[in-house]
């Protein structure tokens, strides 16, 4: 199939050992391959699905997946990547952490057939493994010389004030003893990860080497590229921080939201890495971008594939079709949820009921939401055609809210112009 040559093709190698030996077996035979995660949140993050997706391309390309949940090494912390030292977690922490990242996974990888995800916690092999035992037959073959030449351990050495604690100095130990376990035990081939984790895994193909006695070109390491948008920022991060998988940390609709916002710059080459669409379909995507950019058709194509994937396709259609609230359709057949999720970041304010008893002028609603500092600038805005009661334009200055016109017995939404909203919440 050619495996190796089209995950090139699609942006997602960065660095690969022996990439001829690697190529010529993986088209020949069935390699069991692993990735690893740290157990740090109870949810993975955007930057966790390129990682998952390459594994999933692998294991339909006939491979065998193993998923290391690092309930072990997520008790040292990683330095790759990072200025500063990890929080250390509890064992209680980091199971419960494992259980929410071992449910994510299973949503990207088969776990049935004869090349079925394999799920391991590394703490298996070394709890109870000592010290004396661990230094003798793994630490001996490493020198701290090379081991201050690696990105994650230099870049830290050199903030004097930071530094790395010896804690954190191990790590690629732990790593590199990982692959060797998996190696002997797992017949594991081959281990992946992203570009800053490219010193520990050579560090895990050379201890293999050392320990086993075998060519350094039967154990494998491939890294992807680590992304950023076209603009330079961080892929995944938003003004609202990361962009997680769990639809309780980012909300299905806002998850399509942030794939539906990529940059013209960013869109084909984040299909490309995130989805398997090929040919003449990802073709007229480009023209597309090019030829009509307004329609944003290949973000919305792109936003639709991994929604279904992460949320299901139920939470996709909904997550359309709060989008279209934002371009005028009505409210009224949104549900709560879905509503409170689209609004949950603009302005609100809260009235007591009994103020729509009567009626509340719609001029008065206007100031009170905040949209507007005063009446005579309320009916300004009437007049001018710019204000908006639950999505539908109100062109009467003297207009009276009622709980009639509440969403749900419980909510107003304003909208003054194209894109200023703002939230009313009733209370009793």
């Amino acid at each position: 199939m050619q495996i190796l040559k089209t995950l090139e093709e699609r942006g997602l190698i960065h660095d690969v050992s022996h990439p001829d030996a690697l190529a010529k077996l993986l088209d020949s035979e069935k390699v069991v391959f692993y990735c690893g995660f740290d157990p740090t949140a109870d949810s993975l993050h955007l930057g966790s699905m390129l990682p998952l997706l390459v594994m999933r391309r692998l294991q339909r390309a006939g491979h065998t997946p193993i998923v290391i949940l690092g309930t072990a090494t997520g008790m040292i912390g990683d330095p790759s990547g990072k200025s500063a030292e990890r929080k250390l977690l509890t064992e209680e922490e980091i199971e419960q952490n494992a259980r929410g990242i071992e449910a994510q996974i299973k949503l990207f990888l088969a776990q049935s057939g004869d090349n079925a995800v394999i799920i391991e916690r590394n703490d298996s092999w070394t709890k109870n493994l000592s010290v004396i035992d661990f230094l003798r037959d793994v630490g001996k073959h490493f020198s701290v010389n090379m081991m201050m030449q690696k990105d994650s351990v230099r870049t830290r050495l050199a903030d004097r004030e930071q530094g790395i604690s010896y804690t954190e100095f191990s790590y690629m130990l732990l790593q590199a003893f990982d692959y060797l376990w998996l190696y002997q035990n797992r017949d594991c081939r081959l281990q992946i990860g992203g570009s800053d984790q490219w010193g520990n895994i050579t560090a895990g193909v050379d201890l293999i080497r050392r320990c086993t006695e075998v060519d350094a070109a039967q154990a494998f390491g491939l890294t992807f590229p680590l992304l950023t948008t076209a603009s330079g920022s961080k892929f995944g991060k938003t003004e609202a921080g990361a962009v997680w998988l769990d639809a309780k940390r980012t909300s299905p609709y806002k998850f399509y939201q942030y794939w539906v916002n990529t940059q013209d710059a960013d869109v084909i080459r984040f299909i490309k890495l995130f989805t398997e669409i090929d040919g003449e379909e990802l073709e007229g995507l480009a023209l597309k971008v090019e030829a009509r950019p307004q329609e944003r058709e290949a973000q919305r194509r792109l936003a639709q594939i991994l929604t279904d994937l992460v949320h299901s396709e139920n939470e996709t259609a909904r997550a359309i079709q709060a989008s279209r609230v934002l371009f005028g359709e009505k409210m009224s057949e949104l549900d709560e949820r879905t509503l409170l999720d689209i609004f949950s970041d603009v302005p609100s304010t809260s009235i007591l009921g009994q103020t729509l008893a009567a009626g509340l002028p719609f001029t008065d609603l206007l100031v009170q939401s905040g949209a507007c500092k005063s009446k005579g600038d309320a009916k300004r805005l009437i007049e001018s055609g710019g204000a908006y009661l639950n999505n539908e334009r109100i062109s009467d200055a003297a207009l009276n809210v009622t709980s009639d016109q509440l969403l749900h017995n419980k909510l107003l939404v304003i909208r003054s112009g194209k894109k200023q909203y703002f939230l009313v919440n009733i209370e009793s």
